[in-house]
């Protein structure tokens, strides 16, 4: 299964004969993973952006979803609008209307995409032999767990919460530019699940070199202290079947490759021939180079944690 729905138009759609496009869709929303309202709104927008630039896809519009509680301040209700919609319109894209219920708090958007569907990340693209690069580092799940439970402040968890703010454009823009094949984007599932995803669809092993994967901070001594998120336990034990855990590995930094992301990175399989022009193009763009991997024939399970 894909990161978004995509939808081919053509002549019966009104478009001249030989044009050849597609609309990406997809919806998302959740509830708060930082206590600060705009941040809140932010993240949340550029979590649903995500899934459109993960199908190598350009958002043009979005609808908003939001249940909030009848008592909520007036002045937080805006700022949470105010930090999605300004993310909405850095993606070049327009708020096409939305709606709004009273209820338990959740906030998201519901983002419509084009792409070229000759140029379009499938997670069903990756072939054996493709190098595999991560855009941003692992760890958000372990940091809002820690500031939930109060074992850091907001101070430690801004720079968190501005990663988790920052838009996959560009990361997006340099894996089309290099000519990607497949791409997922890493949320709920963690680097595990989502990476699953893409080797089961692919009929291929993802194999992982742990040492390799870049994490947030001082994000692996805060994993130590138990303090990853639940996500990290359900996918060890949902996905127990098909991922393997080489011997000897630290078991904190074995959490973090499970525990839940909040608008994670790209995880993008590239040919190894084309991998230098991906760097390349990244780097071009400020972006973070972390070649964490490769796609090997399938050996029996989905993952390969070494």
């Amino acid at each position: 299964m894909d990161d978004a729905g995509v939808v081919l138009l053509g002549q019966a759609e009104g478009l001249p004969a030989g044009v050849r496009l597609a609309l990406v869709l997809t919806v998302d929303f959740f509830p708060p993973v930082v206590e600060d309202p705009y941040f809140y709104g932010a993240i949340a927008a550029a979590n649903a952006l995500s899934d459109v630039y993960a199908m190598g896809g350009k958002p043009v519009s979005a609808l908003t979803l939001a249940s909030l509680p009848k008592e909520f301040p007036a002045e937080w209700v805006g700022e949470i609008h105010r930090g999605g919609f300004e993310k909405i319109h850095a993606a070049g894209a327009s708020i096409a209307g939305g709606h709004t219920v009273q209820g338990q708090i959740q906030f998201g958007f519901s983002v419509t995409g084009v792409v070229d569907p000759e140029r379009m990340t499938a997670n069903s693209g990756a072939r054996a032999g493709d190098r595999v690069y991560l855009t941003k580092p692992l760890g958000m799940g372990t940091m809002t767990t820690a500031a939930k439970k109060g074992a850091i402040p907001w101070s430690e968890l801004l720079p968190a919460a501005v990663q988790m703010a920052t838009l996959n454009d560009c990361s997006c823009a340099a894996m089309v530019a290099a000519g990607a094949r497949a791409c997922t984007d890493v949320t709920g599932f963690g680097l595990v699940g989502h990476g699953r995803n893409l080797a089961a669809s692919s009929g291929l092993t993802l194999r992982i070199e742990t040492a390799r994967v870049p994490l947030f901070g001082d994000v692996l001594a805060l994993a130590r202290r138990g303090l990853h998120s639940g996500g990290a336990k359900r996918g060890r034990t949902a996905l127990a079947s098909e991922v393997s855990i080489a011997a000897g590995l630290d078991e904190a930094l074995t959490n973090l490759m499970f525990d839940a992301e909040t608008s994670g990175g790209l995880l993008i399989a590239i040919p190894s021939a084309k991998a230098t022009t991906l760097e390349r193009e990244l780097r071009e763009r400020g972006q973070l180079v972390a070649p964490i991997g490769e796609f090997v024939a399938a050996t029996g399970v989905h993952v390969e944690l070494r």
